[in-house]
C-alpha cells in the first residue's frame, strides 16, 4: 500500500479530506522529496490533518508550514508543524510567511479555492518557490462553479483559463507573435501537468530548447518533404520533377 495511502487509512487525529485520486497525484510528484528534508508550505489549514499527513510522509528533517485564515487553525499547531493566520491574497503576509520559513520545495494551494486566491496566490509565490520546486494547486473545478467562486465554463478570469495562457508563457521561446515573447514563465517552468482537479507545475531554469541531430544516413527526397509540408505540394513537385526529367 502506498505510504500516503496507509497513513490516510489509519489516521485516527486530525480530520483531513480529500478526492481518492488526489493522493496518487501527491505520490507521482512528492515522493522525490522524501527524507531529504523539504520545506512544505500549505494554503488551508482547515482541521490540520493533511499538515501531520505531510510530516509523516516526507519524514524527519522536513519543515512543515500551513497558512489559513481562521484563527481556529492556530489550535492544531503541533508535532513541529508551523501555522499562519492570515489571507493568501495579502501579499505583505505572504513575504512574512517566507521570511519566516525560508524558501519553499513543495506549494500546496488548498486555499479558499476563488479565482481571484488562486491566481494572486500563484503569481507571487511561484517566484519565491525554489529551484526544482513543485507548486500544486487543487480543486480546480471551481473554475467550472460561478457561485461563490467566481468561475464558470470557458469565463474569462477563471484559473483553468489563466493556466492555458501560462501553456502559451511556457511555449513562448518558439513565438512568432509580437503579443507573446518570453518572460520569467518560460525560463522558469519547466513542465505542467494536469489531473482531475489538480495541476502540478514543475519549476526549474531552462533556455530556449536546442535541437541536436545525430547519424550520417538520411532517407531520399526527405528535404522535399520538409520544405513541402503538404502532402499533395509534394506530390505536385515531385510529378513536376519526374516530368521535366522526362
Amino acid at each position: 500500500m502506498p505510504k500516503l495511502q496507509e497513513w490516510f487509512t489509519n489516521n485516527t487525529d486530525l480530520v483531513v479530506s480529500k478526492y481518492a485520486h488526489y493522493l496518487d497525484v501527491y505520490e507521482r510528484y512528492f515522493a522525490k522529496f522524501i527524507e531529504t528534508s523539504p520545506r512544505v508550505l500549505e494554503i488551508g489549514v482547515c482541521h490540520g490533518g493533511s499538515l501531520q499527513m505531510w510530516s509523516n510522509y516526507f519524514g524527519q528533517g522536513s519543515s512543515i508550514h500551513g497558512l489559513d485564515i481562521n484563527p481556529n487553525c492556530k489550535g492544531v499547531e503541533k508535532n513541529g508543524v508551523s501555522i499562519y493566520i492570515g489571507d493568501q491574497t495579502d501579499l505583505t503576509f505572504l513575504s512574512k510567511v517566507l521570511n519566516q520559513m525560508g524558501p519553499p520545495d513543495i506549494i500546496i494551494d488548498d486555499g479558499g479555492h476563488s479565482m481571484k486566491q488562486q491566481q494572486i496566490s500563484f503569481d507571487y509565490l511561484f517566484p519565491k518557490l525554489a529551484e526544482g520546486g513543485i507548486y500544486l494547486c487543487e480543486d480546480l473545478h471551481t473554475s467550472y462553479w460561478r457561485k461563490g467562486y467566481g468561475g464558470g465554463y470557458r469565463r474569462s478570469g477563471t484559473f483553468i483559463e489563466y493556466l492555458k495562457r501560462l501553456i502559451d508563457k511556457m511555449h513562448a521561446f518558439h513565438s512568432q507573435s509580437s503579443f507573446l515573447s518570453p518572460g520569467y514563465m518560460t525560463e522558469h517552468i519547466e513542465s505542467i501537468h494536469f489531473h482531475d482537479s489538480i495541476v502540478v507545475i514543475e519549476k526549474a531554469k531552462r533556455s530556449k530548447p536546442k535541437q541536436i541531430t545525430s547519424g550520417t544516413k538520411r532517407v531520399e527526397d526527405l528535404k522535399k518533404i520538409i520544405w513541402c509540408r503538404h502532402p499533395r505540394k509534394w506530390l505536385k513537385n515531385k510529378l513536376n520533377a519526374q516530368g521535366t526529367n522526362n
